[in-house]
């Protein structure tokens, strides 16, 4: 049976995207320099834990932290304590958000609560979405960056305007940073400095910093209490997570400095890009280590294409492909360490045969 693209792309030697393949053996890694006699965790309790949960909090310059297993949960969560502090059901976010596309309304059926959809799937919202909304909210919650859109971010100071209307209104703002520390290079800030603006805040550890699985939610003391009976209540209270935290204490001790890094990766790999006539870029000038490359051509001449650039030179330039017409294309692509491993020759060759492929296709 002939291999599907992802297979060849699974055995390309380089990858132009990601830190390289999920493999059991970065645990082992993680474990390396740990005391084997170190106390695991009890059900959210114990050092290796509640140690980790302090320095996150401090980092993102809030007064607590708690470390759940999935994001999913701790945002369904965190929405849900702002409403019933509120006595409302609404929440507002973009139309792309995680909670509305990727969790088979989880929110809508587990909590019963209502979201109002801000602005476009095609743009980022804004203040003037925002001020249109006819509704009484609980809580926003604003995705830094806006993933489905290209990884794109608001200027800071719509940022400023949009956490001072909330406070004027009595509305909690609650941030999805997901990929937080991928944007501190953009806003050049800390990621205290962004937290300040938000009532409570979600973080990833797998995400850009490739850790196994594992997030963190911070705010206030109160909030984070209330947070951690709806962990228990949730079943995120497993009897150890400490695979997930030294994991994510290895990973983020070890990426973290590097998202200047990550982020030039991407504005050279979308420049290449741009080059190529039948192919672009969202955004066009990439604002983190992200961003949506669109191919002017079906995906099976897109697959077979890319094949063949893996085939000659062992490097796969897009993974995941997905068909938006008959003849347009996406990809998202995310830069981590993998990128600087491949020899400038190969890089080279590699997009040289993209843009030839491409000629051929506006010739026709």
């Amino acid at each position: 049976m002939p291999k599907s693209y992802n297979e060849i792309c699974q055995s390309a030697k380089y990858k132009l995207t990601g830190h390289g393949d999920r493999r059991i053996d970065a645990l082992m890694e993680c474990f390396e320099h740990m005391d084997p006699s170190m106390e695991a965790d009890i059900y959210g309790t114990g050092g290796i834990i509640n140690d980790f949960e302090k320095d996150i909090a401090c980092f993102l310059g809030k007064e607590n932290a708690v470390f759940f297993p999935s994001g999913t949960m701790a945002q369904q969560i965190a929405l849900r304590i702002w409403c019933d502090a509120k006595g409302l059901k609404n929440v507002a976010y973009h139309p792309l958000c995680h909670l509305e596309i990727h969790e088979k309304d989880g929110m809508k059926i587990l909590h019963h609560l209502e979201p109002t959809l801000l602005g476009t799937k095609d743009r980022l919202f804004n203040m003037e979405d925002l001020k249109s909304v006819n509704k009484p909210i609980a809580c926003l919650l604003v995705e830094l960056p806006q993933r489905e859109i290209g990884g794109q971010l608001p200027p800071w100071e719509e940022l400023i305007s949009i956490s001072e209307f909330c406070k004027n209104g009595g509305i909690k703002l609650h941030l999805d940073g997901a990929r937080l520390f991928e944007i501190l290079p953009y806003y050049n800030k800390s990621a205290a400095d962004i937290c300040s603006l938000f009532d409570s805040v979600y973080i990833s550890f797998y995400k850009g910093l490739g850790g196994i699985a594992g997030a963190m939610l911070a705010g206030r003391t109160e909030f984070i209490e209330s947070a951690k009976v709806w962990k228990r209540r949730h079943g995120g209270d497993l009897i150890s997570l400490y695979p997930y935290i030294v994991s994510a204490k290895h990973s983020m001790n070890k990426r973290i400095g590097n998202m200047g890094k990550y982020w030039q990766h991407a504005l050279t790999a979308a420049e290449r890009l741009n080059k190529i006539e039948g192919v672009s870029t969202v955004p066009e000038v990439p604002v983190c280590n992200m961003f949506h490359a669109y191919f002017d051509t079906t995906k099976e001449n897109l697959e077979s294409i890319f094949a063949d650039i893996i085939e000659k030179y062992n490097l796969a330039i897009v993974r995941n492909i997905r068909e938006i017409d008959n003849s347009i294309c996406k990809s998202e692509l995310s830069f981590g360490d993998s990128f600087e491993l491949i020899p400038q020759e190969i890089l080279d060759k590699a997009f040289e045969q993209l843009e030839s492929e491409f000629i051929k296709l506006v010739e026709k």
